[in-house]
């Protein structure tokens, strides 16, 4: 039996949404597993710079994570697993003490969300229904977005120019394209706005010159350490949060109940990041940028995932394809995911108003309205050692207070 159907000629892409089991011809699955590398690339490579950790070494691991994702997910979910940017603070604080050091941290952190994923799958969806309603998971996937809108902006205003060309072209060929220009109106947006680059002489090319063609990945082996276990911690509630968000995000998308398949994806993702930090590679996680791909595109082919996962692999094998995938300006990183980033945003809003979420229901509108701001605001505070971001807090306001404030409520006395 076949992995993937083929959709229609596999030819035509007006129309219908491509189902995650569906496929079209393998050039154009190609092509759409090309947009998805360059929806990802910016932050895989942004991550291991600056932690310390090599390069390569994530790049190969994140096309493994992903086709391990596919294969343990069933082919239900389309995703792809790259670096995590939780990782980027305890990573950093943990640099002192040595890459082995930092790996232990990556896999401790992946074992505990393998662990909490095998919790999920074996108490059930009801678990989740409980824990995570859709005011919360709806919640949780606007803070994904939302969090990591500040990256968008900044990238944004450093090369105005390329950004504003780069999101046009996204713009007008998502909203005015037919057929090819539609499904690819991302990749489009990001070709252009690095020739542009190249043209002002924002792109640097000296690196690709210089790196060979062909060489292994940096591999490195782990190292477990009490000390930098504990800073890892919190990025545990991240990755399980953000492995929640994607599945609720592309149920909404596709129209489909995917909860069956939530302890799969957190499965996967804890799996992904212990192979990572056995090899050398920072921890992975699902990502949003590649969400927004699908949301511009409505092609949901899983198939196009393990294209990406395949390709991703293969260019870690490549110091040259790595050094070139560097040069992206980061105004064009800016213009593309200040839509994408967007898109993923309001599945969030989606998720609310398909389940009729009550917004004037005290307990959703306070809790939820504290998570959002401190997620949006990244408000970050220590605790010890330890540095929290906005999307650990306000994961864990709406995801701890808001059945508290439920059951509050409930136990009220009743007025006479």
């Amino acid at each position: 039996m076949a992995l993937w159907t083929v959709h229609g000629d596999g030819r035509t892409t007006d129309g219908d949404a491509i189902a995650p089991e569906e496929r079209l011809s393998w050039p154009l699955t190609i092509g759409f597993g090309a947009q998805h590398l360059t929806a990802m690339t910016g932050a895989t490579i942004l991550v291991p710079s600056l932690t310390g950790l090599p390069v390569s070494t994530t790049l190969l691991f994140s096309g493994v994570g992903t086709l391990l994702f596919l294969l343990i997910t069933r082919n239900r979910v389309p995703s792809y697993l790259g670096a995590s940017f939780a990782f980027i603070a305890p990573l950093e604080a943990a640099r002192s003490e040595g890459v082995a050091a930092q790996l232990g941290g990556v896999v401790a952190a992946g074992l505990l969300v393998i662990i909490l994923g095998v919790a999920v799958k074996a108490l059930g969806v009801r678990l989740l229904e409980s824990v995570m309603p859709p005011v919360v998971t709806g919640a949780v996937v606007l803070l994904i977005g939302l969090n990591l809108s500040h990256r968008a902006t900044d990238s944004f205003s450093e090369q105005p120019l390329p950004a504003v060309v780069t999101l046009g072209i996204i713009l007008l060929c998502g909203v005015l394209g037919r057929r090819l220009f539609f499904r690819f109106s991302v990749l489009l947006g990001v070709v252009v706005g690095w020739v542009l680059g190249l043209v002002l002489g924002v792109v640097n090319t000296d690196a690709v010159g210089r790196a060979a063609w062909l060489g292994l990945p940096d591999f490195h082996a782990p190292e477990l350490r009490p000390s930098v276990t504990l800073l890892v911690l919190p990025v545990v509630i991240v990755l399980v949060a953000e492995s929640v968000g994607h599945v609720k995000a592309i149920g909404g998308l596709t129209g489909r109940n995917l909860d069956g398949s939530v302890g799969d994806s957190i499965i996967a993702n804890g799996l992904s990041t212990t192979l990572a930090g056995f090899g050398g590679g920072t921890g992975t996680t699902t990502y949003s940028e590649n969400i927004g791909v699908m949301g511009v595109t409505k092609v949901y082919s899983t198939a196009a995932y393990a294209v990406t996962g395949v390709i991703a692999m293969a260019l870690a094998f490549s110091p040259k394809a790595t050094a070139a995938l560097a040069t992206i300006p980061v105004g064009v990183v800016g213009g593309a995911t200040l839509v994408l980033l967007g898109l993923i945003s309001l599945v969030g809003v989606r998720i609310w108003m398909d389940n009729r979420v009550d917004l004037t229901n005290p307990g959703n509108a306070l809790v939820g309205g504290a998570a959002l701001v401190a997620g949006v605001g990244d408000l970050t505070l220590k605790l010890g050692d330890l540095e929290l971001g906005g999307l650990v807090w306000g994961s864990l306001l709406v995801v701890i207070l808001h059945p508290i404030m439920r059951w509050l409520r409930a136990a009220r006395p009743s007025q006479p």
